[in-house]
């Protein structure tokens, strides 16, 4: 936390509340979240904006390049554009073409920098990049939307607004490769770069290009198709593209394989909450911001549709929360001693976790001077978090277990349901997967991403050893323990670095940790389709470059309520 941190009195939620899945794929996006840290940055610094190659013809094939200049540094998105037949369009990270493939550059490219990627940056994981360059990525088409919206152009109309809603994006990403993949740069080429310290800005950047991109081209075809009768897109509705992904497993065991990191980004946003449940009053400006973005976040529930099962219930309750919450406000007002601790205390009991995520979210909104600055915290920066220390005893690691992972203790490893599941990596793709233990032959191919299991082995191992005896005479003798006794030794110093639940039950559910992290992007309208992978929108209601300048950049992701 920042040296010179305001004092609260509320204490930061508990890890025990925190970490269990269910709340964790209950998150919403906030102040924090890796997008509006992005855009809030490229409009308080000036960054400019540029097109300085559209090489497309008429069936969408070419290239064009996108710069984005900021106050030390430029980059640049290199997009190629491709006429896919449909029967190679495919979401499925094995698919090995894509409508559009993407590379950001570190500067601006030159010819042969060009010709480079045209070589490598189509083919994907089949080519190689280079340090110059940050990110790869792809996208493929709505089919459905994008023709519509094509010939809705070309015909001279703007297209239909219910189509556009029930949808939301022209375009869905189905990776963004960073940090060393593929031949990228790794993390620490550009950690020290201020626009670069917060977590995934590169990334972020990508998609945020990748979006004009895409305007700008299908405003190109439907210009091929109709001519002079052509309509410019309504600048509004373009604000309501956003970019679509689609998610799956590959990115479900990150958060177990980076604790600290994710403990960064949760205590963050704890200590943002707690700094706010801590203030003596309300201010009347900032309870109408409070207000405002309530009626705005019911505008986005309500835009926000799903036909999976869990996620239809989960929005029944989101409006039902929404409802009481407002209802509350009416009641109650935010006018008495130290409101927000109160609202939040009264949400512990009446709302849903989904609705007491979003309303913590909220809450945060009337802050930035509070918030934002929290933001420069949730990178990793500790190098030396991962050594760990056999000079421990093994009464203290015993000692650590039994406070920090008494959640893990308390599962009977023992029952078949509790070791359901196993995390593997595909020979094919090298991608993780999720098996079934006692069905299928992965256990041996078995990852370790089952913390808590791994732990309370650990445990009991240590059981019958001298309580004196340092920790590093157990690993010489025992070293496949050493990921297990690390993690505890993260968790003392990192309290919010694991998941207080059982990650290979036949009970977990993949898109609660997917959700998690996907919050933390920024991203909204989550709706899985199965319980192991997800589409969501990115940038929904962002200003485009040209509009950063003048435009909202930060509460964009909220859509105007109606009057």
């Amino acid at each position: 936390m920042p040296e010179h941190a305001p004092q609260t009195t509320v204490p930061r939620r508990d890890p025990t509340t925190v970490m269990r899945l269910s709340r964790l794929g209950s998150l919403h996006q906030c102040r924090l979240s890796f997008m509006r840290q992005l855009t809030r940055r490229m409009q308080a610094e000036g960054w400019t904006f540029s097109r300085s190659v559209f090489e497309i013809d008429g069936n969408g094939v070419g290239h064009a390049v996108y710069t984005a200049q900021g106050p030390s540094h430029a980059y640049s998105l290199v997009a190629f554009a491709h006429d896919l037949p449909a029967e190679k369009r495919s979401d499925r990270v094995i698919a090995d073409a894509w409508d559009a493939t993407f590379a950001l550059y570190d500067g601006i490219p030159d010819a042969g920098d060009i010709e480079r990627l045209r070589a490598n940056v189509p083919v994907q994981e089949a080519g190689r990049i280079s340090e110059r360059e940050l990110s790869l990525s792809r996208a493929n088409r709505s089919v459905r939307l994008w023709e519509h919206v094509v010939d809705a152009l070309a015909s001279g109309r703007q297209p239909d607004a219910g189509m556009i809603d029930s949808v939301g994006y022209l375009m869905r990403t189905t990776a963004v490769y960073g940090s060393g993949k593929f031949g990228a740069a790794d993390r620490e080429v550009i950690a020290d770069r201020p626009e670069m310290q917060a977590p995934f800005q590169a990334e972020m950047l990508s998609v945020y290009l990748t979006r004009a991109f895409i305007r700008d081209l299908v405003q190109h075809m439907a210009q091929a198709r109709g001519g002079a009768q052509t309509a410019t897109l309504d600048p509004a509705i373009a604000r309501s593209l956003g970019i679509g992904n689609s998610t799956g497993l590959g990115m479900a065991p990150y958060i177990v394989n980076h604790p600290v990191l994710f403990n960064n980004w949760i205590m963050a946003r704890e200590e943002a909450i707690a700094r706010v449940r801590s203030l003596p009053s309300a201010s009347a400006d900032e309870i109408a911001t409070f207000r405002g973005l309530l009626a705005r976040m019911r505008a986005l529930a309500d835009s926000w549709h799903s036909e999976h099962p869990i996620q239809i219930g989960k929005l029944k309750m989101l409006h039902a929360d929404l409802d009481a919450l407002t209802a509350r406000l009416e009641e109650t007002g935010l006018a008495g001693p130290m409101p927000w601790n109160a609202l939040f205390d009264w949400a512990e009991t009446a709302l849903s976790e989904e609705g007491q995520e979003c309303l913590a979210s909220l809450m945060l909104e009337p802050y930035p001077d509070l918030v934002d600055g929290l933001g420069s915290c949730m990178s990793d920066t500790n190098t030396d978090a991962f050594r760990i220390d056999g000079s421990m005893t093994v009464v203290q690691v015993r000692s650590l277990i039994e406070t920090h992972y008494d959640w893990a203790l308390a599962i009977d490893w023992s029952d078949p349901a509790a070791q359901a599941r196993a995390w593997y990596v595909s020979e094919e793709k090298l991608e993780p997967r999720l098996g079934e233990r006692f069905e299928e032959p992965v256990a041996d191919y078995e990852q370790p991403l089952a913390p808590g299991r791994d732990v309370a082995t650990l445990h009991a191992a240590l059981s019958d050893r001298p309580k004196d005896q340092p920790v590093a005479a157990f690993l010489l003798a025992h070293t496949g323990h050493r990921h297990a006794l690390r993690r505890v030794q993260i968790a003392a110093r990192a309290p919010y670095a694991e998941i207080h639940d059982n990650t290979i039950s036949d009970k977990v559910l993949p898109i609660d940790m997917l959700r998690a992290k996907l919050a933390f992007f920024g991203a909204t309208r989550f709706d899985p389709r199965s319980d192991r992978w997800v589409r969501i929108a990115m940038y929904q209601g962002a200003p485009y470059p040209e509009e950063l300048a003048t435009g909202d950049a930060d509460t964009w992701v909220y859509p105007e309520a109606e009057t």
